[in-house]
């Protein structure tokens, strides 16, 4: 939550009391009064929420108070629900490479083309993302499978013959997961 830019968009008050509990609450608290200064704030801001007494056209990343007196722990309830909401949405979508992976949607993406993935496929990708150098294949059977080294399988082989076709087919990219010889790795 401290990276979490909390603005308070003409509402002094509240901004005047959530100011003076500036350190418990872990918030980078910020007034605005202004629609063209908010709406230039927030262009260079990737972590946000808007509170305000009545809703404004900017965006969905806002909480309306427009009920009036709250009690203070419904009011700290309700922005840690939308903090809770924002993380989530901003955990969903991760770049690979030139696409986006939305771990929501399981949905790789490209220039608005988007390819359903199983949850496999996707754990799959996640791992050889993450990785600096080539993946044995005893490595992904541990990792994603959780299997014994020592057991004999085509599992990998065949899951990531079927994500390359798959990939392949719908992006037109053969190389996304190149084989090498110590092992597979997203180029």
């Amino acid at each position: 939550m401290n990276n979490l830019h909390l603005i308070i968009y003409k509402f002094s008050p509240l901004y005047k009391i959530l100011k003076e509990l500036d350190e418990m609450l872990h918030f980078r608290i910020i007034e605005m009064s202004d629609e063209k200064l908010l709406n230039h704030k927030i262009q260079n801001l990737k972590n946000y929420l808007i509170i305000v007494k009545k809703e404004i056209l900017i965006n969905d990343n806002q909480l309306i108070i427009d009920k009036l007196p709250i009690k203070f722990s419904k009011l700290i309830e309700k922005l840690n629900i939308m903090v809770l909401k924002q993380n989530f949405s901003n955990q969903s979508e991760q770049s690979v490479g030139k696409y986006l992976l939305n771990l929501n949607a399981r949905e790789l993406s490209l220039k608005g083309k988007s390819l359903n993935l199983t949850e496999k496929e996707i754990n799959i990708i996640l791992y050889l993302s993450k990785m600096p150098k080539p993946s044995k294949i005893e490595d992904l059977q541990r990792n994603i499978w959780k299997y014994q080294s020592n057991t004999e399988t085509h599992t990998v082989e065949t899951h990531i013959y079927r994500l390359r076709k798959k990939i392949f087919k719908f992006f037109n990219d053969e190389n996304f997961i190149v084989s090498k010889k110590n092992g597979y790795q997203i180029k």
